[in-house]
């Protein structure tokens, strides 16, 4: 594409904007035309300023753009090769980056959790997108990189090691970090106020109808249990319905590629914990689920929680840390387990990571990513260039098939 730009973040002076514009400097290769995108120009260039300068590139330019100014979002889709969003909630601030992408061919990448909205893009764009070749590709944070990635790593593995498609995938998360960031929890509210909170409990909102029956719709875990797979107490996990949501998506999308997971796959996940704290945990998602159901509830939230732009500091994010632990059930009843691992809390550092990393793989790597456009999740748009680049970037990403002996790396 002849395009002036390679990378644009938008969203850029948000408080997860400003994590992964840190992240870009510090780790864009040499010569990325990367830009910054926001609708104010003097923070854009006060953020530019505290960035450390690009050594023996050019210098990151700046785009002033509003999601309600149409021509600036079409002119920045229209110049860049990929746009990657932290501008939420989504819904409301990113889908007309979304529309202008799809008219431009442009690729897209976001750290949406959305995934009523990401239902709303696949109905839209991805007829278009798939036909035109353009990687329409959400929910490339914390939610749910490690999920998608984590399970399509120990899938394929498996499929290389033994030959065998696999029946289910559990994963068990410990996480540790600094709090949540403004602008999350106004994507939540704005979930909860919209209705579409309603649509996560539909583990198939992402499934394509026609593979619908080759993935379980069994919902995740709703309390606290021990798994003996796992061999550890789990809670129900905040982040759950919406990991369980796109790694079917995943399956389904790979079995219309001929590289099936497995026979009705089943996904699940939760918060490894002891067992008090899980039991704990697990009252109190009732809790808060019940405060996002009310108008009171929701008023309470936004006054304790931070306001968007705002976040936690440096050191809390600097000293969280992520690991997903999966094990893997083949059609012949053998196990494998895979692992996952991030520094920096979920939230803000490990989702800049991630975001960073998938938006450079689409920019620069396109000749390693799996074949096909349309409105995509991580797995299926980037596979083994995302893994590869996770590994080179810090995250630990291990499968070991206890019949082969030594792990293994797909």
């Amino acid at each position: 594409m002849d395009r002036d730009l390679d990378l644009v973040l938008y969203g850029a002076t948000g408080f997860t904007g400003r994590v992964a514009a840190r992240y870009l400097a510090d780790h864009a290769p040499p010569g990325l035309r990367w830009a910054l995108a926001g609708r104010d120009p003097g923070k854009l260039e006060a953020l530019r300023r505290d960035l450390r300068p690009v050594e023996d590139g050019p210098e990151v330019a700046l785009l002033r753009v509003d999601a309600g100014d149409p021509g600036a979002v079409r002119d920045m889709a229209a110049r860049a090769r990929v746009v990657a969003s932290t501008a939420g909630p989504f819904a409301r601030y990113s889908d007309p980056v979304v529309t202008a992408c799809v008219e431009a061919g442009t690729d897209y990448a976001d750290i949406t959790g959305e995934t009523p909205w990401a239902r709303r893009l696949i109905e839209r764009h991805h007829a278009r997108a798939a036909a035109e070749g353009t990687r329409i590709v959400p929910l490339c944070g914390f939610d749910s990189i490690p999920a998608d990635i984590g399970t399509w790593m120990l899938v394929d593995a498996v499929r290389e090691a033994w030959d065998q498609p696999v029946r289910r995938v559990a994963g068990a998360f410990r996480l540790r970090g600094g709090g949540v960031n403004g602008g999350t929890v106004a994507s939540a509210l704005t979930l909860a106020e919209s209705g579409d909170a309603a649509a996560l409990r539909d583990p198939l909102l992402l499934v394509p109808p026609p593979g619908r029956g080759l993935v379980d719709d069994r919902p995740v875990r709703r309390s606290a249990g021990r798994d003996d797979d796992l061999d550890v107490w789990l809670a129900p996990f905040v982040m759950s319905p919406i990991n369980q949501q796109v790694v079917l998506r995943s399956a389904a999308l790979w079995a219309e590629r001929g590289r099936a997971y497995g026979p009705r796959f089943a996904y699940d996940e939760g918060l490894e914990l002891p067992r008090v704290a899980a039991v704990a945990v697990s009252a109190g998602m009732r809790v808060g689920d019940g405060l996002l159901r009310s108008r009171l509830g929701r008023r309470l939230v936004r006054r304790l929680a931070p306001p968007p732009g705002e976040g936690p500091s440096e050191a809390a994010m600097a000293a969280g840390h992520v690991r997903l632990r999966l094990i893997a059930e083949a059609a012949d009843g053998r196990r494998a387990t895979g692992e996952l691992a991030c520094p920096g809390d979920p939230g803000n550092r490990a989702t800049a990571l991630f975001l960073c990393e998938a938006a450079m793989a689409l920019a620069l790597d396109r000749d390693a990513l799996p074949p096909g456009g349309g409105v995509l999740t991580p797995a299926t748009a980037l596979g083994g260039a995302l893994l590869a680049r996770l590994r080179r970037a810090g995250v630990t990403a291990t499968v070991a098939v206890p019949a082969q002996g030594a792990p293994v790396s797909p």
